[in-house]
Protein backbone atom coordinates (compact mmCIF):
# COMPACT_ATOMS: atom_id res chain seq x y z
CA UNK A 1 0.00 0.00 0.00
CA UNK A 2 2.71 2.20 0.83
CA UNK A 3 4.89 1.92 -1.73
CA UNK A 4 2.05 2.30 -4.43
CA UNK A 5 0.78 5.57 -2.71
CA UNK A 6 4.46 6.37 -3.31
CA UNK A 7 4.55 5.60 -6.89
CA UNK A 8 1.51 7.74 -7.31
CA UNK A 9 2.82 10.42 -5.77
CA UNK A 10 5.95 10.22 -8.24
CA UNK A 11 3.80 10.36 -11.20
CA UNK A 12 2.09 13.51 -9.56
CA UNK A 13 5.30 15.15 -9.19
CA UNK A 14 6.13 14.26 -13.18
CA UNK A 15 3.07 15.62 -14.13
CA UNK A 16 3.80 19.17 -11.93
CA UNK A 17 7.05 18.69 -14.16
CA UNK A 18 5.55 18.79 -17.09
CA UNK A 19 3.36 21.60 -16.36
CA UNK A 20 5.87 23.88 -16.10
CA UNK A 21 7.21 23.39 -19.24
CA UNK A 22 7.23 25.46 -22.37
CA UNK A 23 7.30 25.58 -26.18
CA UNK A 24 6.27 27.33 -28.70
CA UNK A 25 2.68 26.92 -28.32
CA UNK A 26 2.79 27.54 -24.66
CA UNK A 27 4.08 30.04 -23.42
CA UNK A 28 3.94 30.64 -19.77
CA UNK A 29 4.04 27.66 -17.25
CA UNK A 30 0.73 26.51 -15.71
CA UNK A 31 1.67 27.49 -11.99
CA UNK A 32 -1.98 26.38 -11.32
CA UNK A 33 -1.68 22.55 -12.68
CA UNK A 34 1.42 22.36 -10.97
CA UNK A 35 0.49 23.46 -7.82
CA UNK A 36 -2.53 20.75 -8.16
CA UNK A 37 -0.68 18.32 -9.15
CA UNK A 38 2.09 18.80 -6.28
CA UNK A 39 -0.90 19.25 -3.63
CA UNK A 40 -2.27 15.20 -4.87
CA UNK A 41 1.73 14.11 -4.66
CA UNK A 42 1.84 15.63 -1.04
CA UNK A 43 -1.00 13.73 0.37
CA UNK A 44 -0.01 10.72 -1.41
CA UNK A 45 3.11 10.95 0.69
CA UNK A 46 1.65 11.78 3.89
CA UNK A 47 -0.88 8.58 3.30
CA UNK A 48 2.79 6.31 2.90
CA UNK A 49 3.68 8.32 5.84
CA UNK A 50 6.77 9.84 3.96
CA UNK A 51 6.49 12.97 5.77
CA UNK A 52 9.91 14.62 5.03
CA UNK A 53 8.97 14.12 1.17
CA UNK A 54 5.14 15.08 1.64
CA UNK A 55 6.83 18.35 3.39
CA UNK A 56 8.82 19.14 0.04
CA UNK A 57 5.53 18.61 -1.85
CA UNK A 58 3.57 21.03 -0.11
CA UNK A 59 6.42 23.82 -0.06
CA UNK A 60 6.46 23.68 -3.39
CA UNK A 61 2.56 23.75 -4.45
CA UNK A 62 3.23 27.15 -2.30
CA UNK A 63 5.70 27.94 -4.05
CA UNK A 64 3.65 27.29 -7.42
CA UNK A 65 0.85 28.93 -5.42
CA UNK A 66 2.90 31.99 -5.16
CA UNK A 67 3.89 32.15 -8.54
CA UNK A 68 0.49 32.25 -9.73
CA UNK A 69 -0.97 34.35 -7.08
CA UNK A 70 -2.99 33.03 -5.65
CA UNK A 71 -1.81 33.59 -1.86
CA UNK A 72 -4.62 32.10 -0.06
CA UNK A 73 -3.66 28.50 -1.16
CA UNK A 74 -0.05 29.34 -0.76
CA UNK A 75 -0.26 29.76 3.03
CA UNK A 76 -2.92 26.49 3.29
CA UNK A 77 0.13 24.39 1.71
CA UNK A 78 2.67 26.17 4.31
CA UNK A 79 0.53 25.76 6.82
CA UNK A 80 0.10 21.69 5.37
CA UNK A 81 4.26 21.63 5.29
CA UNK A 82 4.37 23.01 9.06
CA UNK A 83 2.30 19.98 10.00
CA UNK A 84 4.48 17.94 8.58
CA UNK A 85 7.00 18.94 10.32
CA UNK A 86 4.66 18.38 13.33
CA UNK A 87 4.50 14.53 12.56
CA UNK A 88 8.34 14.57 12.46
CA UNK A 89 8.64 15.98 15.56
CA UNK A 90 10.51 19.33 14.76
CA UNK A 91 8.23 21.58 16.15
CA UNK A 92 9.92 25.04 16.10
CA UNK A 93 10.20 24.22 11.96
CA UNK A 94 6.54 23.62 12.09
CA UNK A 95 5.67 26.96 13.71
CA UNK A 96 7.93 29.06 11.51
CA UNK A 97 5.75 27.76 8.59
CA UNK A 98 2.62 28.13 10.17
CA UNK A 99 3.34 31.82 10.81
CA UNK A 100 4.61 32.35 7.26
CA UNK A 101 1.04 31.11 6.33
CA UNK A 102 -0.76 33.17 9.33
CA UNK A 103 1.23 36.66 7.56
CA UNK A 104 -0.14 35.45 3.43
CA UNK A 105 -3.79 34.91 5.12
CA UNK A 106 -3.12 38.85 6.40
CA UNK A 107 -1.70 39.78 3.05
CA UNK A 108 -4.65 37.54 1.14
CA UNK A 109 -7.18 39.42 3.61
CA UNK A 110 -8.40 36.79 5.10
CA UNK A 111 -7.51 37.75 8.70
CA UNK A 112 -9.23 35.77 10.52
CA UNK A 113 -7.73 32.21 8.98
CA UNK A 114 -4.60 33.60 10.09
CA UNK A 115 -5.67 33.91 13.39
CA UNK A 116 -6.64 30.74 13.73
CA UNK A 117 -3.46 29.23 12.48
CA UNK A 118 -1.70 31.42 14.70
CA UNK A 119 -3.91 30.32 17.56
CA UNK A 120 -3.35 26.29 16.32
CA UNK A 121 0.45 26.90 16.20
CA UNK A 122 0.05 28.12 20.28
CA UNK A 123 -1.63 24.85 21.04
CA UNK A 124 1.30 23.11 19.14
CA UNK A 125 3.92 24.35 20.84
CA UNK A 126 2.29 25.15 24.34
CA UNK A 127 3.51 21.95 26.24
CA UNK A 128 7.72 22.40 25.11
CA UNK A 129 7.75 26.23 24.73
CA UNK A 130 5.31 28.31 26.60
CA UNK A 131 7.55 31.41 26.00
CA UNK A 132 7.04 31.25 22.43
CA UNK A 133 2.82 30.33 22.78
CA UNK A 134 2.25 33.27 24.62
CA UNK A 135 3.73 35.20 22.01
CA UNK A 136 1.17 33.39 19.70
CA UNK A 137 -1.69 33.64 21.52
CA UNK A 138 -1.11 37.48 21.94
CA UNK A 139 -0.86 37.85 18.36
CA UNK A 140 -3.51 35.61 16.98
CA UNK A 141 -5.16 37.76 20.05
CA UNK A 142 -4.23 40.97 18.09
CA UNK A 143 -5.60 39.82 15.00
CA UNK A 144 -8.92 39.15 15.92
CA UNK A 145 -8.97 42.58 17.98
CA UNK A 146 -8.10 44.01 14.54
CA UNK A 147 -11.10 42.31 13.11
CA UNK A 148 -13.80 43.33 16.20
CA UNK A 149 -14.75 39.93 16.85
CA UNK A 150 -14.02 40.49 20.46
CA UNK A 151 -14.75 37.18 21.72
CA UNK A 152 -12.32 34.92 20.17
CA UNK A 153 -9.44 38.13 21.15
CA UNK A 154 -10.67 37.47 24.73
CA UNK A 155 -10.34 33.99 24.91
CA UNK A 156 -7.40 34.37 23.28
CA UNK A 157 -5.85 36.75 26.22
CA UNK A 158 -7.07 34.10 28.58
CA UNK A 159 -4.95 31.80 26.87
CA UNK A 160 -1.82 33.97 27.44
CA UNK A 161 -2.92 35.57 30.95
CA UNK A 162 -2.98 31.92 32.00
CA UNK A 163 0.51 30.90 30.58
CA UNK A 164 2.10 34.12 31.84
CA UNK A 165 0.89 33.62 35.38
CA UNK A 166 2.75 29.95 35.14
CA UNK A 167 5.50 31.68 33.90
CA UNK A 168 5.59 34.02 37.16
CA UNK A 169 5.69 37.17 34.43
CA UNK A 170 2.95 38.92 36.89
CA UNK A 171 3.47 42.03 35.98
CA UNK A 172 2.44 41.13 32.22
CA UNK A 173 -0.32 38.55 33.50
CA UNK A 174 -1.72 42.12 35.37
CA UNK A 175 -2.04 43.97 32.08
CA UNK A 176 -3.42 41.04 29.82
CA UNK A 177 -5.97 40.46 32.02
CA UNK A 178 -7.25 44.05 32.38
CA UNK A 179 -7.41 43.88 28.88
CA UNK A 180 -9.41 40.98 28.96
CA UNK A 181 -11.62 41.84 31.49
CA UNK A 182 -12.16 45.02 29.39
CA UNK A 183 -13.12 43.15 26.23
CA UNK A 184 -15.54 40.67 28.21
CA UNK A 185 -17.24 43.95 29.43
CA UNK A 186 -17.46 45.60 26.00
CA UNK A 187 -19.40 42.34 24.96
CA UNK A 188 -21.47 42.99 28.38
CA UNK A 189 -20.27 39.07 29.51
CA UNK A 190 -20.06 40.39 32.85
CA UNK A 191 -20.13 37.27 34.82
CA UNK A 192 -17.16 36.76 33.14
CA UNK A 193 -15.66 39.93 34.23
CA UNK A 194 -16.30 38.99 37.58
CA UNK A 195 -13.86 35.58 37.38
CA UNK A 196 -11.60 38.04 35.42
CA UNK A 197 -11.57 40.70 38.75
CA UNK A 198 -10.85 37.37 40.88
CA UNK A 199 -8.00 36.44 38.73
CA UNK A 200 -6.93 39.94 38.98
CA UNK A 201 -6.67 40.15 42.73
CA UNK A 202 -4.93 36.85 43.15
CA UNK A 203 -1.83 38.32 40.95
CA UNK A 204 -1.89 41.54 42.30
CA UNK A 205 -1.60 39.96 45.74
CA UNK A 206 0.97 38.10 44.42
CA UNK A 207 2.60 41.30 43.37
CA UNK A 208 2.61 42.03 47.05
CA UNK A 209 0.58 45.52 45.41
CA UNK A 210 -2.56 45.28 47.82
CA UNK A 211 -3.96 48.64 46.43
CA UNK A 212 -3.89 47.67 42.58
CA UNK A 213 -6.02 44.59 43.61
CA UNK A 214 -8.35 46.77 46.04
CA UNK A 215 -8.83 49.03 42.92
CA UNK A 216 -10.13 46.44 40.47
CA UNK A 217 -12.99 45.16 42.86
CA UNK A 218 -13.56 49.22 43.32
CA UNK A 219 -13.80 49.45 39.90
CA UNK A 220 -15.80 46.30 39.04
CA UNK A 221 -18.63 47.78 40.75
CA UNK A 222 -19.80 49.69 37.64
CA UNK A 223 -20.18 45.85 36.33
CA UNK A 224 -23.98 45.19 36.27
CA UNK A 225 -24.71 42.46 39.12
CA UNK A 226 -21.15 42.61 40.61
CA UNK A 227 -21.97 44.56 43.96
CA UNK A 228 -24.62 41.83 45.14
CA UNK A 229 -22.21 38.77 43.73
CA UNK A 230 -20.54 35.80 45.39
CA UNK A 231 -17.15 36.82 43.47
CA UNK A 232 -17.91 40.88 45.26
CA UNK A 233 -18.46 39.41 48.42
CA UNK A 234 -15.05 37.02 48.23
CA UNK A 235 -12.96 39.22 47.61
CA UNK A 236 -13.92 42.23 49.82
CA UNK A 237 -13.18 39.58 52.58
CA UNK A 238 -10.11 38.78 50.85
CA UNK A 239 -9.01 42.27 50.70
CA UNK A 240 -9.73 42.68 54.25
CA UNK A 241 -8.37 39.65 55.93
CA UNK A 242 -5.26 40.36 53.80
CA UNK A 243 -4.72 43.71 55.07
CA UNK A 244 -5.39 42.78 58.68
CA UNK A 245 -2.95 40.03 58.44
CA UNK A 246 -5.69 37.52 59.20
CA UNK A 247 -3.66 34.24 57.57
CA UNK A 248 -6.57 31.92 59.04
CA UNK A 249 -9.37 33.82 57.07
CA UNK A 250 -7.30 34.67 53.79
CA UNK A 251 -6.51 30.35 53.89
CA UNK A 252 -10.41 30.46 53.95
CA UNK A 253 -11.79 32.10 51.23
CA UNK A 254 -8.16 30.99 49.46
CA UNK A 255 -9.30 27.28 49.78
CA UNK A 256 -13.70 28.00 49.31
CA UNK A 257 -14.46 26.50 45.95
CA UNK A 258 -15.27 29.57 44.05
CA UNK A 259 -11.50 29.89 44.05
CA UNK A 260 -10.43 26.81 44.18
CA UNK A 261 -12.49 25.45 41.20
CA UNK A 262 -11.01 28.27 38.93
CA UNK A 263 -8.65 27.71 36.09
CA UNK A 264 -5.69 25.79 37.53
CA UNK A 265 -3.19 28.28 37.13
CA UNK A 266 -5.51 30.58 39.47
CA UNK A 267 -6.44 27.69 41.68
CA UNK A 268 -2.89 27.76 42.42
CA UNK A 269 -2.08 31.05 43.21
CA UNK A 270 -5.06 31.14 45.62
CA UNK A 271 -3.96 28.46 47.85
CA UNK A 272 0.09 29.54 47.54
CA UNK A 273 -1.40 32.85 48.68
CA UNK A 274 0.71 33.89 51.90
CA UNK A 275 0.01 36.93 54.16
CA UNK A 276 3.20 39.26 54.40
CA UNK A 277 4.23 39.10 57.60
CA UNK A 278 2.81 36.27 59.11
CA UNK A 279 3.92 32.60 59.55
CA UNK A 280 3.70 30.76 56.48
CA UNK A 281 1.01 28.09 56.19
CA UNK A 282 -0.10 28.60 59.78
CA UNK A 283 -3.08 29.69 61.62
CA UNK A 284 -3.52 33.11 63.43
CA UNK A 285 -1.75 32.80 66.73
CA UNK A 286 -4.51 31.70 69.21
CA UNK A 287 -5.18 33.83 71.95
CA UNK A 288 -3.59 33.76 75.07
CA UNK A 289 -5.01 31.00 77.19
CA UNK A 290 -6.53 31.44 80.31
CA UNK A 291 -3.85 31.54 83.80
CA UNK A 292 -2.82 27.66 84.54
CA UNK A 293 -4.11 26.44 80.90
CA UNK A 294 -2.70 26.23 77.38
CA UNK A 295 -3.61 26.60 73.76
CA UNK A 296 -4.92 23.16 72.83
CA UNK A 297 -2.98 21.11 69.73
CA UNK A 298 -5.97 21.55 67.33
CA UNK A 299 -5.03 24.92 67.34
CA UNK A 300 -1.56 24.88 66.27
CA UNK A 301 -2.52 22.67 63.35
CA UNK A 302 -0.92 23.32 59.89
CA UNK A 303 -3.47 24.34 57.98
CA UNK A 304 -2.26 22.42 54.63
CA UNK A 305 -2.44 19.05 56.51
CA UNK A 306 -3.56 16.57 54.63
CA UNK A 307 -3.04 18.25 51.26
CA UNK A 308 -3.95 21.67 49.63
CA UNK A 309 -7.13 20.32 48.23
Amino acid sequence: MAAQKINEAHEHIAKAEKCLKTSMTKWKPDYDEAASEMAKAAVAFKNAKQFEQAKDAYLKEAEYHTENKTLFHAAKAYEQAGMMFKEMKKMPEAIQLIEKASIMYMENGTSGTAGIALDRAGKLIEPIDLEKAVDLYQKAASVFENEDRLRQAAELLGKSSRLLVRLRRLDEAAVSLQKEKNMYKDIENYPTCFKKTIAQVLVHLHRVDFVAADKCVRESYSLPGFSVSEDCVSMETLLAAYDEQDEDEVSRVCHSPLLKYMDNDYAKLAISLKVPGGVSGKKKKAPAAPQGGSAGPAEQEDDYEGGLC
